[in-house]
């Protein structure tokens, strides 16, 4: 059969009906996708024993004859095992496989066979249980004697036979094209991609294996940073209005603030103020932990935008979090008009709303300051966007839906993005028509989410990253503690301690309903029980991810006016609205949470006057968790916990959801390989600015096309 990379995968031998359904379920569906599922491991079993050199605890292969082989069953639990013994002329060596019977029609006495795994001591010598096993032919092995690859896989479907299939499809490893330029593969030493598919499944040894890992990864990283590069060029080529810094209105702004700037406030609000002094668009991230002061940075940005004649747009995830930007940019910018608009709310601040809209009849309620008045008609809520239309309003803040079609500004000169970090150059030329001619309005994203280096060197290698690790003076060091499940009726007699105070608490919990193949807290049942069981005289609420969003505001607003002594919730809280007399926050089932997720948490609370505790309760005990779970316990900066949980779970879980895009899209590459993804990054940056077409590689361009139809880049 001649098999081609396009070759269904359904036509290579072994593979029927239910076989392909299986393999469709890990993204496998010709020949191609097969050899591009790498290995998430390998077994070291190229090492051969005689079976009298072996002492017990070894790991590797034995080659040897069958001299006896027959089913058994056990006596107390009724399991069948196939109990065998292997010779290899000097001695014996006795095999066990568990529940496989049709063993029986494979292997027989006389066969001669490669053995391979862990070698165990018994009372009857030397043993190994469930080895991997193959025919002896003489010849080149899949399964023993060599580094032997472990692939992720699905129910029903066994190591042994993606090793075959792989085995049968590798003759079409010749047909891959190569897409890294020579001189770039020299520059960076790496082998070529045939050799690399080649030797990532069966490498000759763990040199050929790392030789191949190191070209597969830098493939992935590179073309990621060709697909960054090439964004930061065309916003480059763009042109942005150029807003002068107004240096005496933004030292009174500052000089007005109930609170001075950190440090860090002051750096980073001087690195966006430069930007916007340019003509071509800013790009830039600030990151920044809950409670930073990232807001009022991006309101010093507003406010000379403003002063320029400019508007400015600031977009947030949930209605939430939009109502809560509203609240406090009308706060910080007195005098200027401030408007919200998001699907259930209009509301307007330092504005004079012209009388002949019919929204009040008293004249005192033309008061400029109309902070917190909820305009419900739609005719209102037109209104609302026509004063935007006019460049009547200053910063217009609401959810995604601020910059859709039926939202059109005057002159938008700046957007501030609150944690939606990927919005890329083509939204960005969707925006034209709200400025104004051949120009883009400014980019400010802000995150809550300290980001590793390595880690944001591969996702926003195309934004200028700004960092505020200062937390503001006099805040309080949150206490928090690991609380073993003998002292929980410890920590509820000092939530009611503080009930009594007038203080609030938090309850996460990792599920909305119980589960019983996870046996983890849930938060409904959570919030009956401690509702009627614990906390009988205090007003306990419930919200997660299933509540509508008009629900969820209702309950975090009654919290966050006092209304509710104690929230139970879910990670719905993660990212949410400001409870600065919410002192306590408990977090149950704290081992299901990455460490950067943990501190999201725990930034909820200690943002007011009042010592603020955390504390952790966990059903694992297990040692491994305690060092986790005290490593916590013991940083107080998050972007050093990040760097420990980037390292222990992975990129994927930084945020507590599996991200989204191209990194996800990685086969083999991972956020850990900063390395990798600097030089990537450099050798990007050297081939575009020799060819920025790529004219003289059309194999990669082609590539370009198709990888950004599949990860949406932008």
């Amino acid at each position: 059969m001649n098999i081609l990379l396009s070759t269904p995968i359904s036509e290579l031998t072994r593979v029927g009906a239910i076989t392909a359904k299986r393999l469709a379920k890990l993204g496998i569906a010709t020949v191609k996708d097969l050899l591009e599922h790498y290995p998430m491991r390998y077994e070291d079993y190229s090492q051969i024993f005689a079976i009298r050199d072996l002492r017990g605890g070894e790991v590797g292969s034995i080659i040897g004859t069958i001299s006896s082989i027959k089913n058994k069953q056990t006596a107390h639990k009724k399991m069948s095992l196939i109990e065998a013994y292997l010779t290899d002329g000097q001695a014996d060596i006795k095999i066990i496989w568990f529940n496989q019977p049709f063993l029986l029609d494979t292997l027989h006495e006389g066969d001669k066979i490669i053995v391979a795994g862990l070698v165990e001591r018994d009372w009857d010598g030397c043993v190994m249980k469930s080895p991997m096993f193959e025919k002896y032919q003489g010849t080149a092995t899949l399964h023993t004697a060599r580094l032997v690859p472990i692939y992720p896989a699905t129910y029903g479907l066994t190591q042994k036979q993606i090793r075959f299939l792989i085995g049968q499809s590798l003759k079409a490893a010749n047909q891959f094209r190569e897409i890294i330029p020579d001189e770039i593969r020299q520059n960076a030493k790496l082998i070529d991609k045939i050799q690399a598919i080649k030797d990532i499944h069966l490498p000759a040894n763990a040199l050929a294996y790392q030789a191949a890992a190191r070209y597969l990864k830098f493939e992935e990283l590179f073309i990621t940073q060709l697909l960054v590069e090439q964004s930061r060029l065309s916003l480059q080529s763009l042109s942005a209005p150029a807003i002068p810094f107004q240096k005496d209105a933004t030292q009174n702004l500052v000089k007005s603030l109930p609170f001075a700037l950190t440090d860090d406030q002051r750096k980073v609000a001087w690195q966006i103020l430069q930007d916007l002094s340019l003509p071509r668009p800013m790009n830039r991230l600030v990151q920044g932990e809950v409670g930073s002061g990232k807001t009022v940075v991006a309101a010093m940005a507003a406010l000379n935008a403003a002063l320029s004649g400019y508007q400015t747009a600031l977009m947030a995830p949930t209605e939430i979090l939009a109502l809560q930007h509203y609240q406090t940019i009308s706060q910080v910018f007195p005098g200027r008009a401030v408007a919200l608009l998001t699907s259930k709310h209009s509301r307007l601040s330092g504005f004079v709303i012209p009388a002949k809209a019919g929204i009040h009849q008293d004249k005192e309620e033309l008061d400029p300051r109309l902070r917190g008045d909820d305009i419900k008609t739609n005719v209102v809520r037109n209104d609302i966007k026509q004063y935007i239309a006019d460049g009547k309003i200053d910063i217009a803040i609401g959810t995604h839906a601020i910059i859709q079609n039926d939202v059109a500004f005057h002159k938008l000169g700046l957007i501030v993005i609150d944690e939606q970090h990927r919005f890329g150059v083509e939204q960005r030329k969707l925006l034209k028509n709200k400025t104004q001619a051949n120009t883009v309005p400014h980019l400010l994203s802000m995150t809550a989410t300290p980001i590793p280096r390595s880690l944001a060197l591969t996702l926003y290698g195309d934004l200028d990253i700004s960092t505020i690790k200062q937390m503001p003076k006099n805040r309080l060091p949150i206490i928090t503690k690991i609380i073993e499940a003998k002292n929980r009726g410890q920590v509820y007699e000092f939530i009611k301690t503080a009930a009594a105070a007038g203080r609030q608490a938090f309850v996460i919990c990792p599920l909305v309903e119980e589960s019983d193949k996870l046996g983890v807290k849930a938060a409904t049942t959570e919030y009956e029980y401690l509702q009627a069981e614990i906390f009988p005289n205090l007003k306990v609420g419930l919200i997660h991810g299933r509540l509508n969003s008009c629900d969820k505001e209702t309950v975090m607003v009654n919290f966050k006016n006092k209304k509710l002594d104690i929230l139970v919730a879910t990670a719905v809280v993660e990212v949410g609205v400001d409870v600065p007399n919410a002192s306590i926050m408990i977090i149950e089932g704290a081992e299901r949470f990455g460490l950067a997720q943990l501190h999201q948490f725990r930034g909820r609370v200690g943002r007011g006057e009042h010592q603020s505790h955390c504390f952790l309760f966990t059903d694992k005990a297990s040692p491994d968790t305690k060092r986790r779970l005290q490593a916590f316990v013991q940083a107080k900066d998050g972007f050093a916990i990040a760097e420990l949980d980037l390292q222990l779970r992975g990129a994927g879980q930084l945020y507590g959801t599996t991200q989204s895009g191209y990194v996800s899209s990685f086969k083999i590459a991972t956020a850990l390989d900063s390395g990798l993804a600097s030089l990537a990054r450099t050798q990007a940056r050297i081939l575009l600015e020799n060819d920025s077409a790529l004219e003289k590689y059309p194999n990669l361009c082609y590539f370009l096309k198709k990888y950004k139809q599949n990860i949406h880049f932008e």
